[in-house]
């Protein structure tokens, strides 16, 4: 019987993967050992799980490349665990737009954005064709939100910009220009959150999951609004491998969410929004 679904899980393609590849088994910077797919789709199994994969194409600022053919691999591999989500670098122009295409005939079920890392401003006109896809297709669109560990603590932050990652004025902007297009708002957006929340109460095409931070370190607001106002756009996810679903499980099982909204958050939220049958499950 599936017990939760992750809508926040990352793997690594191409370039990516062949350098994780030599790192395996060898803990990363938040102290995880690095695993592989086919080891992720067995503890997903385990844990009784089904999972939203993706990489991320940021190849113009960092010359590496990804593959959404490989992650829709994987996704056909294991069907019953993985849920594949694609990516293209916004730079790209109309190959992003080409690409948007293609992920939808492989079969990949939304696409990922990281503004930060890709180094965009979601709301110039020069992306907007890649939008017109998404909602053409009806794939929907998971955007970055707030901080971001990628670069902390170097300096100038390895260059990035977290500007890009605010919800007001951007992923407001986009939500109220493309209504039809279903958004993401990935992680609790600190230190922004309490904007994250007003878009989310005031757009209802926006959701967000509650992935990246450790429940024990969730902003109260964040919590409180959770458990009331939108417990019923809100989603579990992890981060994997930055944190692992039986950690946030751990975590998220100690808040005061009431009831009858802690399967909303985990499970039935999610189920909704991808429109899957839980009762074949």
């Amino acid at each position: 019987m599936l017990k939760a679904i992750d809508m926040h899980a990352h793997i690594y393609t191409g370039d990516r993967a062949k350098q994780q590849l030599a790192k395996a088994g060898v803990p990363s910077a938040t102290g995880h050992r690095r695993i592989t797919p086919d080891e992720m789709a067995e503890m997903y199994q385990r844990l009784e799980m089904r999972a939203v994969i993706f990489d991320v194409d940021q190849e113009t600022r960092t010359g590496l490349k990804i593959s959404n053919a490989e992650t829709a691999g994987w996704m056909k591999k294991y069907p019953k665990t993985f849920i594949g989500y694609g990516s293209v670098d916004p730079w790209k122009g109309k190959a992003a737009v080409d690409e948007v295409g293609r992920c939808a005939d492989m079969g990949l079920r939304g696409m990922k954005f990281q503004q930060a890392t890709q180094a965009f401003e979601p709301s110039n006109k020069r992306f907007f064709p890649i939008y017109e896809a998404c909602v053409r297709l009806n794939l929907p669109i998971i955007f970055h939100t707030g901080t971001t560990a990628i670069g902390a603590g170097t300096a100038g932050g390895g260059g990035l910009l977290l500007e890009y990652c605010r919800p007001i004025p951007y992923i407001d902007r986009v939500a109220a220009w493309y209504p039809e297009l279903r958004i993401i708002m990935a992680h609790p957006a600190w230190p922004w959150h309490d904007e994250q929340l007003a878009v989310m109460r005031h757009k209802a095409n926006v959701y967000m999951d509650l992935s990246g931070w450790a429940p024990k370190y969730f902003p109260e607001s964040v919590v409180q609004n959770a458990n009331t106002l939108i417990q019923d756009k809100v989603f579990f996810g992890s981060d994997f491998p930055v944190l692992t679903p039986e950690r946030w499980l751990s975590e998220f099982a100690a808040l005061p969410i009431k009831d009858t909204v802690r399967p909303k958050i985990l499970l039935h939220n999610a189920a909704k929004f991808l429109g899957l049958d839980l009762s074949a499950s």
